[in-house]
């Protein structure tokens, strides 16, 4: 477990620091000249033989309030220390406003000095802090009032902690490996060392991992977990990690990046996320304010988009955009601060809803539902919301990665849900099963309707049926239903044209009386395709009016088109398909040999065993040919 401190400058958070773990946090020869902190100080305090506290003492004057938040996004547990002479001050009442922004419910207080303060300004003091804890995330947490330098108090708060840390549930955070990284130093010998808190998930020797943003490639080399070392890091701890990788040096590394599973890699320059706007802010929060950003160790510029109105009034909270000036590593659940543009003061606070948050759209009804649905902490009703919310479909891939689900976790998630899953590894989308029943009846309605109006026609093509919906479902989620609806013998998918089975297309009258007239001069001329123009002229019709014709005829199987200009009837490819065939078992298919078993002309033999490589009858291997399928398989009985 991770504790914090927070609180007013020499109000004892490092002498309380060094009560509790024997450990003075001031490590800078500038925080000992001054004897205050500046920077982060870290102690750890062992429980057992495989447990240790770890505490980050944070520095408490107002200068030092961004190192301050480079410790305390991803903590367990806070100690808001306020000393007994002076009571609670402007810093206490920040700190203390940022652990209420962040949400941290998880906490106690220290009441230090008391060796310099009178016991009724003791409970005086006491009195005091409750009355500022109440209506914040802390209400009601305990009280110890203790005195570094003396010892008093010390063992019943330390004793408070090893309770709490008993108590841990790190199972709340798995995931894949997340560190925040807030130091990093080279150690003669072993090279690159990276310090911060572990946000999830586990990390042993030897695991490959992810530099974020910058992409960086790292392999863990040692660990030391708590400040020992150790095989394995993992949630609750303070890790410091010896990595090393491809062109990986200390300069490319800075406080605010992350080091991580690679699963997780995804960082985003916009995201999604609720946030409160401070009681104490003097006028409401405007659209594109800017802002200085806080998550994880990071400090980074921002401005503000408002998505469900213009303003957002002091107290009150709302759903926003934050369009970053520089990409950072973000989940659903990360908390974040937000300071003025000058990081003077402390403004608001909240936690990530949507990593992937959209560069446009972003404050439409079904954008503003989809927010919603993801701003649910468990999981599962979050993607159950969304697949109500979203009826084409949830991009699964990216919930998996907005979530930090591992495989495992995600493959027991679905397994819950009543959902379709489309797509390859990595691509998956999933779909309620009520919508997707809801699109498939409809597929096949709209299939019927088009074969009552169209007798003629052998049915539309695939996305001419699609494009007739509204809305307009999109291409991957349509074909996916009617790729399954083909499976299921309940409509016929053939050169990306639909049908249902048992549609046969008729012709009208003007039609039928051309056909009569086409199909006897077909008959006549055999297995010997004839030119389009020959017909024309025979019948003293246009060629264009002709050609027309006989491509409709083709779409509805009355003929089929061997080349640009020339047709057959079903039957004289049949008998042409079975002269192949026999070529190829009594040796090799020839086009000479064709041309002698045919009797069609050898110009005429080339095109037609070229429209028996395209079908997928025959395959071409120099001069000679064999058969690929069954004649009866590709174009019928």
């Amino acid at each position: 477990m991770i504790i914090a401190t927070s609180g007013h400058i020499d109000h004892g958070k490092t002498v309380l620091v060094k009560a509790l773990t024997g450990v003075d946090t001031d490590r800078l020869p500038e925080e000992k000249a001054r004897g205050i902190s500046i920077d982060l100080g870290y102690a750890y305090h062992k429980l057992d033989q495989d447990n240790v506290l770890g505490f980050i003492d944070v520095p408490g004057h107002e200068k030092f309030v961004r190192n301050m938040l480079a410790g305390v996004t991803g903590i367990d547990y806070a100690l808001l220390v306020v000393a007994a002479d002076d009571g609670p001050m402007p810093q206490t009442e920040e700190h203390l406003a940022i652990l209420d922004l962040l949400g941290l419910s998880a906490g106690a207080v220290a009441i230090t000095k008391i060796d310099r303060a009178e016991p009724d300004r003791v409970e005086e003091v006491i009195e005091l802090t409750e009355m500022l804890l109440d209506g914040t995330s802390l209400e009601g947490a305990p009280v110890f009032p203790v005195s570094g330098i003396s010892g008093d108090g010390v063992i019943e708060l330390r004793t408070h902690l090893e309770t709490v840390a008993a108590a841990f549930d790190s199972s709340q955070h798995d995931g894949n490996f997340r560190l925040a990284i807030d130091r990093r130093f080279t150690v003669p010998g072993a090279g690159l060392v990276v310090t911060g808190s572990v946000f999830s998930g586990k990390v042993a020797v030897g695991d490959q991992l992810v530099l974020s943003p910058s992409g960086h490639q790292a392999r863990v080399r040692g660990i030391h977990a708590q400040n020992r070392d150790s095989e394995t890091g993992q949630v609750g701890q303070r890790c410091a990690l010896n990595i090393t990788g491809p062109d990986l040096d200390k300069e490319q590394v800075h406080r605010g990046n992350w080091v991580l599973g690679e699963t997780v890699h995804a960082p985003t320059k916009r995201f999604d996320a609720r946030i409160r706007l401070l009681k104490s802010e003097p006028r409401a929060l405007k659209h594109w304010t800017p802002v200085h950003l806080h998550i994880g160790a990071a400090d980074i510029i921002a401005r503000i988009a408002l998505l469900d109105g213009k303003t957002v009034a002091p107290g009150t909270s709302a759903t926003v955009q934050l369009v970053l000036d520089e990409p950072v590593g973000a989940l659903h659940g990360d908390r974040l601060i937000l300071r003025d543009q000058s990081a003077r003061r402390t403004m608001a606070g909240g936690s990530v809803i949507d990593p992937f948050a959209p560069t446009r759209g972003r404050s439409k009804p079904a954008r503003l539902a989809a927010v919603g649905a993801m701003e649910d902490s468990d999981p599962a009703q979050a993607l159950t919301s969304l697949l109500d919310t979203q009826p084409n479909g949830v991009d699964l891939s990216r919930f998996i990665i907005s979530r930090n689900l591992t495989n495992d976790l995600a493959e027991a998630l679905w397994a819950d849900l009543d959902m379709v899953i489309t797509g390859r590894d990595g691509e998956q989308t999933g779909v309620a099963r009520t919508r997707w029943d809801a699109l498939a009846t409809d597929i096949l309605v709209a299939l019927e309707k088009w074969h009552s109006e169209r007798p003629d026609q052998l049915g539309p093509a695939e996305n001419t049926l699609r494009l007739s919906f509204d809305p307009r479902p999109p291409i991957p989620l349509f074909n996916a239903v009617v790729g399954q609806l083909a499976a299921d013998n309940k409509l016929v998918l053939a050169n990306r044209q639909l049908r249902l089975p048992g549609h046969q297309p008729g012709m009208n009258t003007q039609d039928k009386k051309l056909w009569s007239d086409v199909r006897q001069t077909m008959e006549e001329a055999g297995m010997r395709p004839l030119s389009l123009h020959e017909v024309a002229d025979e019948m003293g019709i246009k060629p264009t009016a002709l050609t027309a014709f006989m491509r409709r005829a083709a779409a509805t199987g009355f003929v089929l088109q061997v080349s640009e200009s020339r047709f057959l009837l079903p039957d004289a490819v049949q008998e042409l398909a079975a002269i192949a065939e026999a070529l190829a078992n009594e040796s090799e298919i020839t086009a000479a040999e064709f041309r002698n078993k045919s009797g069609i002309g050898r110009n005429m033999a080339i095109e037609i065993l070229e429209f028996f490589d395209k079908t997928g009858l025959t395959k071409r291997d120099g001069n000679t040919r064999s058969i690929v399928k069954p004649a009866a398989e590709i174009f019928g009985g």
